[in-house]
């Protein structure tokens, strides 16, 4: 959409010089129009999800060319699967996709604000102000608001267990999965304390933390697991389907006859021949099997092969016979948790099929739940800071939400663990921002100022939709917040389940500092590039 802008005044501005300084920058037309519609498109992305924030704010259904449906309202997942064409508006899924690196919660609120400080942006540029004069204040107004937020902050211990379960409940109530925050965020919580040493660690690795999903059952049945769970069952019949005292190898090479490198026929004339090659086909590997058992391994995980069977059913047969538990069809990319897990190394020949290459543990079981088989892994010998997390659910959608919902909570733990100081939620540090800020902008003169002004108004969407959603009256309610804190109340929010606005840290209502100082600061930064573009240049491959 192409929207054309003229500047205020009369068609004489063009006509005489002495006129244009007194009613301040007027660019010329094309810049405006690219402006006017850069704004415009990554306006409409923001209020398309506008109505997803906070925790009585809609869900999208999303449904993708090949018939998939996703139920969400994170906003990165929306964004992400939203089919976006205007390069302005994609800056904005671009947006939401850095804050979900840097603090992976607020994904929502960073493209809310963003809008609506290119809203403001907007009314600054038809007064006049020329758009650089417009995008540095902007960015001094984001350090600024990053000042006020630290000040706000309360420090936090890891150790003060009672703190890190209200943010990542405060993060899990705004989502489809809310009613189920008592159970998923002491899960959260656990995953990642087992994970680091809160002494010394600065970040968390999430990828330490692996998120096993099956169908059947409900969300109740979700379980924090020392150890491996593999959602396959074991391989081969009359093997044994429990082990104790295991020792655990995983090996990358395949137990079945083996190929020619190329496409070829062997042509077995008489009975003899094929004899001969069935016997050498089953002493090959039944060598391979005795080796593996001389070694003390009574546990297989094999990798998957894509060039011909891992293992054969001959195999599975004599592995069985050996009482030896088989996994097969590990995935590739899975093989460096497993290790990690299982301090053990991956074998890729049967010459390195060593004792001191295994893992052990104290339980490996075959488990029957939910109408399904899963191995499962306890009790590892030298954890190596691993867990893992095995969510249930009745149906495909709830069991995605529910990966989303955690993932989001293990990160505002690892914002904390990042940066250890935590803030009232509930539209507190936005409405306070705008306060302070407005403030500071009567100490300020020129264009300065009325930027200034126009960040801190811009900053009061955040209450203001977050009543609207609630269906409040979003005037009213954002009226008494700004009063409350005008007076000093500094932790007064809205409580959209009493409807009313209350001191938010008595109803634990809380976020860490890095989800709102992230999202300011990347939403100014994106604003800037936006108001900085003033001509969009098609090339010609």
């Amino acid at each position: 959409m192409i929207v054309k802008s003229s500047a205020p005044g009369n068609s004489s501005i063009s006509n005489s010089k002495s006129d244009t300084s007194s009613f301040g920058y007027r660019d010329k037309d094309k810049p405006t129009q690219v402006r006017s519609s850069n704004i415009t498109a990554a306006k409409a992305v923001s209020d398309a999800i506008r109505t997803s924030l906070g925790p009585r704010g809609m869900d999208k259904m999303i449904q993708a060319a090949n018939g998939d449906v996703t139920i969400t309202n994170d906003g990165a997942t929306i964004l992400k699967q939203m089919q976006v064409l205007h390069p302005a508006a994609k800056m904005l899924v671009e947006l939401s996709k850095a804050q979900d690196v840097e603090a992976g919660d607020g994904t929502t609120t960073v493209v809310v604000i963003a809008g609506s400080l290119l809203d403001a942006a907007s009314k600054l540029l038809a007064r006049g102000i020329h758009p650089t004069t417009i995008s540095e204040s902007f960015q001094k107004a984001a350090s600024k608001s990053v000042e006020i937020l630290s000040e706000m902050a309360v420090p936090v211990d890891l150790s003060d267990r009672e703190s890190l379960l209200k943010s990542a409940s405060t993060s899990l109530n705004s989502k489809v999965v809310s009613q189920h925050s008592s159970q998923l965020a002491p899960l959260a919580v656990n995953a990642v304390m087992k994970v680091i040493d809160p002494t010394k660690d600065t970040n968390v690795d999430l990828r330490d933390i692996k998120i096993i999903k099956k169908l059947g059952g409900t969300l109740d049945d979700t379980e924090l697991i020392e150890g491996l769970v593999f959602t396959q069952k074991t391989s081969g019949a009359g093997g044994p389907n429990k082990v104790e005292k295991a020792k655990i190898g995983l090996i990358q090479f395949c137990i079945s006859p083996p190929k020619t490198d190329m496409d070829n026929q062997v042509i077995v004339s008489d009975y003899t021949q094929m004899d001969r090659v069935l016997r050498e086909e089953r002493a090959y590997i039944l060598n391979i099997v005795k080796q593996i058992k001389k070694a003390g391994c009574n546990v297989l995980l094999i990798q998957k092969s894509i060039l011909r069977d891992a293992v054969s059913d001959l195999a599975l047969h004599f592995l069985a016979k050996m009482k030896i538990l088989v996994v097969k069809d590990i995935e590739r990319e899975d093989i460096e948790f497993v290790c990690k897990s299982l301090v053990c190394k991956p074998i890729a020949s049967l010459d390195h099929f060593v004792p001191e290459a295994l893992g052990s543990a104290d339980l490996v079981e075959e488990i029957y739940a939910g109408g399904s088989k899963f191995v499962k892994i306890t009790g590892v010998a030298n954890p190596g800071k691993t867990v893992s997390i095995f969510l249930r659910g009745s149906n495909k959608l709830v069991l995605e939400e529910a990966e989303r919902s955690i993932h989001d909570a293990l990160c505002v733990i690892r914002c904390l663990v990042k940066k250890r100081a935590l803030i009232a939620g509930g539209g507190a540090p936005e409405i306070e921002l705008s306060l302070r800020l407005s403030e500071h902008a009567r100490s300020l003169t020129g264009m300065e100022a009325y930027c200034f002004r126009a960040f801190a108004e811009a900053l009061e969407i955040i209450p203001y939709t977050l009543a609207e959603n609630a269906g409040l009256n979003s005037i009213s309610t954002v009226t008494e917040l700004r009063n409350r804190h005008a007076q000093g109340e500094k932790t007064s929010g809205i409580n959209v389940r009493k409807g009313a606005v209350t001191n938010i840290l008595q109803e634990n209502v809380i976020q860490p500092l890095l989800v709102s100082t992230s999202a300011v600061t990347l939403a100014a930064e994106t604003v800037r590039s936006i108001l900085k573009i003033d001509d969009i240049v098609a090339t010609v491959r």
